[in-house]
C-alpha cells in the first residue's frame, strides 16, 4: 500500500502537459468490441483503471499491443467470452460500459453489477430500462446482470435524468441496432462527442452529440479507426487549483479551454488571472490569496461534480465564507471530515458544505475515501503548513496520471513511499 508524503507551504509555479482523458478512453476503448477490426488509440493515460478495462478486454478475448510510438491498439473484434466477472469490475464503476457493446454485437452478455468510488448510489436502471426499450431481455440475478437481444431494434429513448454512462452505453449499443435510436435528454459532456467522433470513424452514422438530442442510425457492422483522445479536463482543472491554491503560476500544455469554461469562471471569480488559447492555458495567482466562490455542481455544461472537492479544498484557505451545494451524488462530502483535521472551518447542511476560510491550514495525517477526495486532500497538502501524509491513494492512481512527478515538476515537495 502506498502513501503520499508532502511538504506543504510551497508556491507551485511551471508547465504540466494535461494527460488524455479517463472518462473519454474507457468508453472508447469498450467500443472496440463493437469493431470488426483494431483500433489505435493515441493520448490514452496512463491509469489503473485503463489497466483495468484492459485485464478486462483481455480475459474477454480481447488483445492490445502499446506501440513504439505510444499509441495503444486494441483487438476487441473477436470476443470467445460473453462475460465480465466481478473480479475483474468490483473497483470500477466504467465496466457497465461493457453491457451495450457486447449485447449489441453478439446477442448476450453477462456484466457483474459494478463498483467504483463510494460517492453515491448511481444505480444502473436507467441503462436497463433504456436496453428494454431497444428489445433487449434482461434479468438481474446474484450480482449479474443478464441481457440478450437476438437483434437490437432502433427506439426513441427518453432518460427521466441526464445520465453520462447511460448515454454512452445506449449511444454504443445503438450503432448496431436495427433502424434509428433517438436519446432524448442525453448527457452532452466532452467525451461524450470524443466517444461519438471515435464511432463515427468506425463507420457509425450519429449526429447531435453534445446536444441533448442524439440520434443514431444502425448499421451492420464498424471497423477499426485511428483516434486521439482528448484532454482531461478534470485533470487540468486540478493543476489549475494546485496553483491557485498556493498563490502560483501554471501552464498547462495539451489543454482545452472550451470544455473548462465553468471551472475557469470560477477561479477568474476565486481572483485568478487566466489565459489561453487553442491548446494551452495559464493561471496565475500573483502570490494573492484567492477568494471564496460559490459552487452549485450541474450536468454539463455547468459546474462538474469531478471538481467539486477539488474547489472545497481552494474554499478552506479561501477569503470569506462560501457554499459548495451537491447536486449530483448524495456522498460526496467525505473529503470535509479530512480537511477539518487539516484546520479547516466547514459545516454541512444537507448537500451543501459551507466554509469559512482560513488563512492556514496545518500538516495532518489524511485517509483518501474516492478519486476526487484524494485530488482534495493533495491540494490542501500542497497549501498546508508542515507535513501531510495521505494513506489509500490508489484512489488518486484511478485518475490522475503521476500525480506526484506532475506536481514535482511544479516545485512541489512530495513523494509516494511504501507502508
Amino acid at each position: 500500500m502506498y502513501k503520499l508524503i508532502i511538504k506543504g507551504g510551497k508556491t507551485l509555479n511551471g508547465t504540466v502537459n494535461i494527460a488524455g482523458s479517463k472518462n473519454a478512453a474507457l468508453p472508447i476503448l469498450f467500443a472496440s468490441i463493437l469493431a470488426d477490426e483494431p483500433i489505435k488509440l493515441s493520448n490514452t493515460p496512463h491509469l489503473s483503471d485503463i489497466s483495468t478495462t484492459l485485464r478486462l478486454l483481455m480475459d474477454m478475448g480481447g488483445e492490445f499491443i502499446l506501440e513504439s510510438d505510444g499509441s495503444l491498439s486494441v483487438d476487441s473484434s473477436k470476443l470467445t467470452k460473453l462475460t465480465a466477472e466481478y473480479d475483474l469490475v468490483k473497483t470500477m464503476r466504467a465496466s457497465i460500459l461493457s453491457l451495450g457493446p457486447i449485447l449489441a454485437k453478439y446477442g448476450e452478455a453477462k456484466i457483474s453489477l459494478p463498483g467504483g468510488c463510494s460517492i453515491g448510489t448511481r444505480p444502473v436502471n436507467l441503462h436497463l430500462k433504456a436496453l428494454k426499450d431497444l428489445g433487449a431481455k434482461i434479468e438481474v440475478k446474484n450480482g449479474y446482470i443478464y441481457a440478450t437481444a437476438k437483434k437490437l431494434i432502433g427506439n426513441d429513448i427518453h432518460f427521466e435524468q441526464v445520465t453520462v454512462t447511460a448515454t454512452e452505453n445506449i449511444l454504443m449499443a445503438a450503432t448496431l441496432a436495427q433502424g434509428t435510436t433517438t436519446i432524448h435528454n442525453a448527457a452532452q459532456e466532452p467525451e461524450i462527442i470524443d466517444l461519438a467522433n471515435c464511432l463515427i470513424k468506425m463507420g457509425a452514422k450519429i449526429s447531435g452529440a453534445g446536444t441533448s438530442v442524439i440520434t443514431i442510425k444502425g448499421v451492420s457492422n464498424l471497423s477499426g479507426a485511428s483516434h486521439t483522445v482528448c484532454p482531461d479536463r478534470i485533470e487540468a482543472g486540478t493543476y489549475l487549483i494546485a496553483a491557485a491554491i498556493t498563490g502560483g503560476k501554471v501552464i498547462l500544455k495539451n489543454a482545452q479551454h472550451r470544455s473548462m469554461r465553468a471551472i475557469i469562471s470560477k477561479l477568474t471569480e476565486a481572483g485568478a488571472e487566466i489565459e489561453f488559447d487553442k491548446t494551452s492555458i495559464t493561471l496565475d495567482m500573483k502570490g494573492k490569496r484567492p477568494k471564496a466562490v460559490n459552487i452549485k455542481t450541474s450536468t454539463y455544461p455547468n459546474f462538474p461534480t469531478d471538481m467539486q472537492a477539488q474547489f472545497c479544498a481552494l474554499n478552506s484557505i479561501a477569503d470569506g465564507q462560501a457554499t459548495v451545494t451537491e447536486s449530483i451524488f448524495e456522498n460526496r462530502f467525505m473529503h470535509i471530515p479530512e480537511l477539518t483535521r487539516m484546520g479547516a472551518q466547514f459545516s454541512l447542511e444537507g448537500n451543501t458544505a459551507i466554509s469559512k476560510g482560513v488563512k492556514l491550514l496545518t500538516g495532518a495525517n489524511l485517509m483518501a475515501t474516492d478519486l476526487r477526495a484524494s485530488a482534495s486532500l493533495v491540494l490542501a497538502g500542497l497549501a498546508a503548513q508542515g507535513t501531510t501524509t495521505i494513506e489509500r491513494v490508489y484512489h488518486l492512481d484511478r485518475g490522475y496520471e503521476t500525480i506526484e512527478e506532475k506536481l514535482k515538476l511544479l516545485g512541489a515537495d512530495i513523494q509516494r513511499i511504501q507502508d
